[in-house]
């Protein structure tokens, strides 16, 4: 077996259900780059980290838990990232390790191609790493986020860092907001059962976007088609995220369809085995 040239990865914990190893692999193999992308499940970030330069790992991935943690370990912190506070792709240059932020971009991306974020409100489920993109992301483009979050003093530490307002998610109903972004792992794979809010909350947006993207349609956004809002899933962002690290670590354009094509095509699959497995026996039930 040969050695691809240049080896790339994401660091995370969970880190098995994640589809960037397949969208990004495709991708090289597209581009015809002698490289390869692999998971790696982290329980030592520092450690993880020396690593990139031991190994010479041309490339990371940073998702769950470690978008904010991973700074001060880093070299070099690009613009965009330093004002979100969060990295969720390292660049190593001769053991040089940079980080960016390509969250946003793939979040005001994928909701533009919905909505017109200028002059709007978001109501912002979260105050993590991806919650601090997507504020960074909706006031980039002129919007008007609204951070909402269980625990009151994460939630009011963010929208102070960014003038926003705070607003405790029990209090979701007295809320004036054209979206709803939740940027929150709940409903996530395995918890597919899960919600960050009662269905009846739903109707009072007009758009609802859920970053998760495994599954495709989470439980919030099945309840929120049916109270009548647009709804917008994960993958855009997922997508677009990942083409923009692509760019950071190759300065090469990737194939953004085809990416998009193989990961919708992957969990529509598994959706579909799913609801065989879970059909079988009981004919004539929803699932």
């Amino acid at each position: 077996m040969n050695t691809p040239a240049e080896i790339y990865g994401i660091f995370g914990n969970p880190v098995a259900h994640s589809l960037s190893p397949l969208m990004h692999n495709c991708a090289f193999r597209e581009m015809k780059l002698d490289a390869l992308y692999v998971p790696f499940l982290v329980e030592d970030l520092e450690g993880a980290i020396r690593g990139i330069r031991a190994l010479n790992i041309r490339g990371v991935s940073v998702t769950i838990p470690f978008k904010t943690a991973v700074l001060p370990h880093l070299d070099e912190v690009e613009e965009s990232a330093r004002a979100i506070g969060a990295v969720n792709t390292i660049m190593n240059t001769d053991g040089k390790l940079r980080g960016f932020n390509t969250d946003w971009i793939g979040l005001v991306h994928s909701l533009g191609e919905s909505v017109e974020i200028r002059g709007r409100t978001f109501a912002i489920i979260g105050a993590g790493g991806a919650a601090r993109a997507a504020v960074f992301g909706i006031l980039k483009k002129g919007g008007l986020p609204i951070i909402m979050n269980r625990t009151a003093e994460k939630g009011k530490a963010l929208a102070r860092e960014f003038d926003c307002p705070f607003q405790p998610l029990t209090d979701i109903s007295a809320v004036e907001s054209e979206g709803l972004i939740n940027t929150t792992p709940v409903g996530m794979k395995p918890d597919e059962g899960k919600t960050p809010i009662r269905r009846g909350d739903l109707s009072r947006f007009r758009v609802v976007m859920d970053i998760i993207y495994n599954p495709l349609r989470t439980r919030l956004l099945r309840e929120a088609g049916e109270a009548g809002c647009h709804v917008v899933d994960g993958l855009g962002m997922f997508i677009h995220q990942g083409a923009e690290q692509i760019r950071v670590w190759t300065g090469r354009e990737p194939p953004v369809a085809l990416m998009r094509q193989v990961v919708r095509k992957k969990l529509e699959d598994k959706m579909k085995g799913f609801k065989d497995s879970r059909g079988q026996g009981s004919k004539g039930k929803t699932v």
